[in-house]
């Protein structure tokens, strides 16, 4: 008997240990644990241009001196930007977002993140970090607005804009420039261009559903052609921009045989003022507007918007945004389209 248990001491000696007999593949990284945050139940958060939303954080225990450090991820160049600390007791809000933000703080464990009228430049990844002493732990979620990509270039032609003329020729135009994760999602939606444009984080891409000679040869396969990082002051290219819908707007069209100024003044009659093409790509998108009637946008271009593709309308196949470019101002040709906003 003794010889038996010494025998089988020395198996438990020799064996090795019980987390180490059921390892994960090697080269595969061990999940982290979270001792103080909990798992948020939906890590992508989904709202509108012009609501509240709120990103969930919530403690399940408050370690003695501890910090809660919200901050965003900003894709044009990949830092953190502080939003708001908070010790539980106190808080202080940093950056540009910082009117609009505020704790949630609906009970003591509570850290959630509430952002009030939504902007475009809202969308994005965040992170609640908790730091406690040399320990800190995380948890990343990410708000995410239902909205549409355009291809935009000036009056002068493709090709115009290096990247900071790009991301200002969007938001002129009630939009900002894309990242690659909404034109690849519009890729998907059918979006097929042939013009490469610069997207928000500085690299330069086109989108192409079906292969031609023109855009990179037949031969390619369908997908989002890239050229990479390009130079922002020095190349030039188009812009891909992204809109979304806006809470409590209109946009709407008014006949007529109106020049460029004309158009402007008749929204105005109305307390409106001439849309610009972010707002009708929305409106396009959001609420179905289809008319067959070219108008006056405040770019100085004239669109359309077409939601049921029919011969008489452009004959294309697909719905979309149909343009006439940027005819001479003077022109008494078209109607005007007007927004109206919260």
């Amino acid at each position: 008997m003794q010889r038996l248990l010494l025998l089988g001491c020395l198996w438990l000696l020799a064996a090795p240990p019980v987390s180490s007999i059921f390892q994960r593949p090697t080269g595969t990284p061990a999940p982290l644990r979270l001792q103080y945050l909990l798992e948020p139940l939906h890590p992508t958060v989904h709202t509108q241009r012009g609501a509240t939303a709120t990103l969930p954080c919530v403690l399940r225990a408050l370690p003695h001196n501890y910090r809660v450090k919200w901050s965003k991820v900003e894709p044009a160049n990949y830092r953190e930007n502080i939003i708001i600390i908070t010790n539980g007791l106190y808080h202080k809000n940093y950056g540009p977002l910082s009117p609009r933000v505020r704790l949630r703080h609906s009970h003591r464990y509570d850290a959630s993140l509430t952002i009030t009228d939504v902007a475009l430049e809202d969308e994005g990844r965040y992170r609640c970090q908790l730091v406690n002493g040399l320990e800190d732990e995380s948890i990343s979620l990410t708000l995410h607005l239902e909205g549409v990509v355009f291809p935009y270039q000036p009056s002068n032609g493709r090709y115009k804009f290096n990247y900071h003329e790009a991301k200002r020729a969007c938001e002129q135009q009630d939009s900002r420039l894309a990242t690659y994760q909404q034109l690849y999602k519009a890729w998907t939606e059918g979006l097929d261009w042939c013009n490469a444009g610069w997207i928000l984080d500085g690299t330069v891409h086109y989108p192409i559903i079906n292969s031609r000679e023109p855009c990179g040869g037949r031969l390619l396969l369908p997908g989002v052609r890239t050229y990479g990082a390009r130079d922002k002051q020095k190349d030039r290219f188009d812009a891909f921009c992204f809109t979304s819908a806006l809470q409590g707007s209109q946009v709407y069209f008014i006949r007529g045989h109106l020049n460029f100024k004309e158009a402007g003044q008749a929204c105005r009659n109305h307390g409106a003022a001439i849309a610009k093409v972010g707002q009708l790509y929305s409106a396009w998108k959001f609420s179905q507007l289809d008319r067959c009637d070219g108008g006056w946008l405040a770019d100085g271009s004239v669109r359309y918007p077409i939601t049921t593709p029919r011969q008489r309308c452009g004959g294309l196949p697909d719905p979309g945004v149909r343009s006439f470019g940027f005819p001479s101002k003077e022109m008494r040709t078209y109607g005007t389209y007007c927004f109206v906003g919260k």
